[in-house]
């Protein structure tokens, strides 16, 4: 009976063995996402309602105040480039899935390797008002080159440069949601005559959707968080984007109560991006 007992004991103490086993295992992940990310944060969220040693919402009265236009500068060029690099690598990625070109695939994704500064300057050096277009343009004589067009620096600039960068990043993300449709389903359009543009709006896109939500949501908390673009592509006057607002704090002002404050509304943007995506899906769920 005793043995029995035993027995009937076992699968439990199993579980039990597992189950701490895979706490063991995750502890570390845990531990290093709490000291890189979490307590930075929690230190940065305390120190933004410090002033003058004591808590206080002087700072946020202060962004309030100063950085507005900034916060609002900072959504719409984010939100705008996401656009763009959304409906791009929406068909960019769909035409890589249908034709299996490995080779115009490989070419799409070169930029994942290229460091976001390299970026910045390549940019600047071919849409400068006297950069690489504008000269081509003005050997056929669409240009003037006496007074050429200058759009690059600011937000037009900031744009395409954060657009270019990150559509290779984009295209990983797309062509993985993509990826996880079933390929028969493709085949069966084809075999009625859908065109390459009614496989990717019918099938790919419907039967991806939640991922490439996932996507969206990525990519757009990297614009938020970006510094080295909007550094090389922005103007000294005008509205600048958070990043570079932190920085002037930082360095120039020596100011840390604003910068972190500024810091968590920046947090506050990514974060509500991610909470309203999540609500929209548990919705639907339910």
């Amino acid at each position: 009976m005793n043995h029995i007992k035993i027995m009937e004991k076992l699968p439990d103490r199993r579980k039990a063995c597992y189950g701490l086993l895979g706490a063991v295992i995750i502890l570390p992940a845990v531990i290093l996402v709490l000291v890189i990310y979490v307590y930075p944060f929690l230190q940065s969220f305390i120190s933004s309602f410090q002033s003058h040693g004591s808590f206080s919402f002087e700072n946020y009265k202060y962004v309030s105040e100063v950085y507005a236009y900034d916060v609002f500068y900072t959504i719409v060029i984010s939100a705008i480039s996401l656009l763009c690099v959304m409906l791009i690598g929406i068909f960019i990625g769909g035409y890589l899935i249908i034709s299996e070109n490995k080779v115009l695939e490989f070419l799409f994704k070169i930029p994942l390797f290229i460091p976001f500064v390299v970026v910045g300057h390549a940019i600047r050096t071919f849409l400068a008002p006297k950069g690489i277009l504008n000269s081509l343009l003005g050997q056929i004589g669409l240009v003037n080159m006496e007074s050429p067009p200058d759009f690059i620096y600011g937000f037009t600039g900031t744009v395409i440069a954060l657009t270019w960068k990150q559509m290779a990043f984009a295209l990983l993300l797309i062509m993985g949601a993509f990826e996880s449709v079933d390929k028969s389903y493709l085949e069966a359009a084809r075999n009625f005559g859908a065109s390459g543009f009614k496989q990717i709006k019918d099938i790919l896109l419907p039967l991806s959707w939640g991922s490439i939500g996932v996507s969206a949501v990525l990519i757009y908390t990297s614009f938020l968080q970006n510094f080295s673009v909007v550094m090389m592509m922005g103007k000294g006057d005008g509205p600048q984007h958070l990043m570079i607002d932190i920085y002037h704090r930082i360095n120039y002002l020596n100011d840390y109560g604003v910068a972190n404050a500024l810091g968590v509304i920046s947090y506050i943007l990514a974060m509500g991006a991610a909470i309203i995506y999540l609500r929209k899906v548990l919705k639907n769920d339910g």
